[in-house]
């Protein structure tokens, strides 16, 4: 077995979620579980935040995934019904669902059986999905006159630059957004992790958390754990050779990088195979024996080569830290023109992962 692994820390997901409703307030807490809980495994996430209101998806095969594991709370189809044969699994597997376009609101109106419960989705500045503003009380009004929609309609909006807290375009969506739905029933769902963080003013009745839950930073350049909130994954392997490398001579694929001096190289078994960035350059940070040291050449698919002058000492079958604990995955991801989401997101099924329960 390779020796890559991805620890799961079931505690560190049990205190983020501890956290998030100090800040949350009174509000609800929906955890949000899409993309396999942003790569660290639905079930096992949702079983740590056993404890949330609501779970979060990106489709109805989550929601059927999670119901076979017995979690019985809400679960919210975040992008809805994509098709009328939709409903009837929402139905039966008892499902939440967002309304946002007007072909959904169609549906709802010539579909039979069982109250839906509804959010609709009101686009404040996004753009992306939401029903215009000045449409809101309409649709709120269509929904809450059919028998096959619950009471309660939850009304929601989505932030585009909340992460930005000098930005005023958070505030012109919250007064956009409570304009277009004054006097319209029901609770309210604005924030996201950033928002959490940065707009109280925007907590309304449900909170809709992601990032943070994981110790993913949700500011530009503020880690999580300055909130505090702990890294969730430690991705993890080992050496598999220590080779002698002369001045001058390069390494790996397009001989892109140089060795200034006589130096130790090693090999770690880990690669974009794996789900670690092909696009991180040589300078790259990992911890070896935990220190600092820095991957070279080009990353590829099983192996990447590092420079261990700062760990002369390394020997075949050390450890070495790719991202968590003392090294961020927003460190990896800034040196690999991404951001910590896309990473965890990206890891495959070749990676061996492992729960923790501290």
């Amino acid at each position: 077995m390779r020796p890559t692994s991805a620890t799961i820390h079931l505690g560190a997901l049990r205190r983020n979620l501890a956290r998030l409703r100090e800040r949350a307030g009174a509000a609800r807490v929906m955890a949000v579980v899409k993309a396999d809980a942003y790569g660290h495994g639905l079930e096992r996430v949702a079983r740590a935040l056993a404890d949330a209101d609501a779970f979060g998806v990106a489709s109805i095969a989550d929601g059927l995934r999670l119901r076979a594991a017995g979690h019985r709370q809400r679960i919210v189809v975040l992008s809805g019904p994509d098709s009328p044969a939709d409903l009837a699994e929402v139905r039966r597997l008892d499902l939440d669902v967002v309304v946002h376009h007007e072909a959904q609101l169609g549906w709802l109106e010539a579909a039979r059986g069982a109250p839906v419960r509804v959010w609709l989705k009101v686009d404040s500045g996004m753009h992306r999905l939401g029903f215009p503003l000045e449409h809101a009380a309409a649709a709120h009004a269509r929904l809450a006159a059919l028998p096959g929609v619950a009471d309660g309609i939850v009304l929601m909006t989505h932030f585009a630059a909340s992460d930005e807290f000098d930005n005023p375009l958070t505030a012109m969506q919250v007064e956009a957004f409570q304009r277009a739905t004054a006097g319209l029933a029901g609770p309210r769902s604005l924030s996201n992790s950033a928002a959490l963080l940065g707009w109280p003013a925007a907590r309304g009745d449900w909170v809709r958390a992601g990032g943070l839950l994981y110790g993913l930073s949700a500011i530009e350049g503020r880690p999580a754990a300055e909130f505090g909130f702990e890294p969730a994954m430690t991705l993890a392997t080992r050496l598999v050779a220590v080779n002698p490398l002369r001045q001058g001579e390069r390494v790996g694929y397009a001989a892109t990088w140089q060795a200034p001096a006589d130096m130790v190289l090693g090999v770690a078994a880990i690669g974009y195979g794996d789900g670690y960035p092909r696009s991180a350059p040589s300078g790259t940070p990992v911890l070896v024996n935990g220190r600092r040291a820095a991957i070279v050449g080009r990353v590829s698919m099983d192996l990447v080569t590092i420079d261990l002058r700062s760990a002369p000492d390394a020997r075949v079958g050390d450890p070495v830290l790719l991202w968590g604990g003392a090294l961020p995955v927003e460190t990896v991801a800034a040196a690999a023109g991404t951001i910590g989401y896309d990473l965890t997101c990206g890891m495959t099924r070749r990676v061996l992962f492992v729960e923790d329960e501290a």
